[in-house]
């Protein structure tokens, strides 16, 4: 019954039932009137025995018909996924030097920046999407912005750096979200908002992850402000950069990344390929981009109902050559 916006319409079901109980008592009734003929040859002849069964089939069409349409009319109620109108996303990528390691080719940065960019070319109309970079430090290259072609033509100019300042680049998520926020009108009637935060090694500014400007901080300022962050750990344990000729061994590192999505709410994600980044991608898509809403379900229930009505008067044309 909660999954009927109308739910007084199922009344109708007992002129259902109604109806179903005369067709029964007047089949009774009519044999019970052949019945008084004492001539059994003039009974045969007047009353002859239906054996077949199909002579009921239109009316239980009718029936299952009737039954049908008065649920639709009760009007029932389904979740649905429903493109979202509004949402705010940033992007946070590492562009620290080991983004430069080869194991996901051509390089782990120009993998990341593909899978961005098409991240960005397949989100939601109307979402709110904003890029941040960080190395050593943090830059805001793209405010939030419904235009997701500028995150795009930003991607393609991402520039590899010193250091790995993720603290850095999670505190100027949450402030590009906050600003935002407070031109919509405040947190109340800010729209949900979620940080993608996608990189491959330990953080190295500062050292201690705890420290005030740290990422594991910055991961519980963001559980504050209720803003999940969906860390992505990109690379594998086998990656190398080439550092004046020295091949430095670069593994990802997942502990950490994990760390911060636990401390913010949020997701942990890991890809070890640029298909595996794009699934990952697809996946937060499907979260961010799209939201249930429960709403009329009736047209279903309705249209077999109707074809079902349909069907019955045919069934009853060919079969007891009348209408039921």
């Amino acid at each position: 019954m909660s999954n009927l916006a109308s739910p007084w319409w199922l009344l109708l079901l007992l002129v259902v039932a109604a109806l179903c109980a005369a067709y029964i008592y007047v089949q009774r009734q009519r044999r019970k009137r052949a019945l008084t003929f004492a001539n059994l040859d003039l009974l045969n002849r007047v009353a002859p025995q239906q054996h077949s069964r199909w002579r009921h089939v239109p009316i239980a069409l009718l029936l299952v018909s009737l039954t049908l349409l008065v649920v639709g009319v009760a009007a029932p109620q389904a979740d649905r996924r429903v493109p979202r109108n509004k949402a705010t996303v940033i992007l946070v990528m590492d562009v620290s030097r080991s983004m430069n390691a080869t194991d996901v080719p051509p390089t782990r940065i120009r993998a990341a920046q593909d899978a961005a960019k098409k991240f960005a070319d397949e989100l939601t109309d109307g979402i709110n999407l904003g890029l941040i970079s960080f190395a050593g430090t943090a830059a805001t290259l793209v405010s939030p912005t419904p235009d997701h072609n500028a995150t795009k033509q930003a991607v393609d100019k991402l520039r590899l750096d010193d250091k790995t300042a993720t603290g850095e680049g999670i505190f100027a998520a949450i402030q590009q979200i906050k600003t935002l926020n407070a031109v919509l009108g405040g947190d109340a009637a800010a729209p949900p908002a979620r940080i993608v935060l996608l990189s491959d090694g330990k953080e190295t500014v500062p050292d201690n992850p705890d420290d005030p400007r740290g990422a594991f901080t910055a991961a519980r300022k963001a559980k504050e402000e209720k803003i999940p962050i969906s860390t992505i750990s990109f690379g594998t344990m086998n990656g190398t950069v080439d550092l004046e000729g020295d091949l430095v061994p670069v593994p990802v590192d997942d502990e950490s990344l994990r760390k911060i999505a636990n401390l913010s709410g949020g997701q942990f994600f890991t890809a070890a390929s640029l298909d595996e980044l794009n699934k990952v991608y697809e996946t937060l898509q499907q979260q961010i981009g799209y939201e249930k809403r429960r709403g009329d379900n009736s047209r279903p229930w309705l249209i077999v109902g109707t074809l079902l009505a349909l069907l019955s008067a045919f069934a009853a044309l060919a079969i007891n050559r009348r209408l039921p």
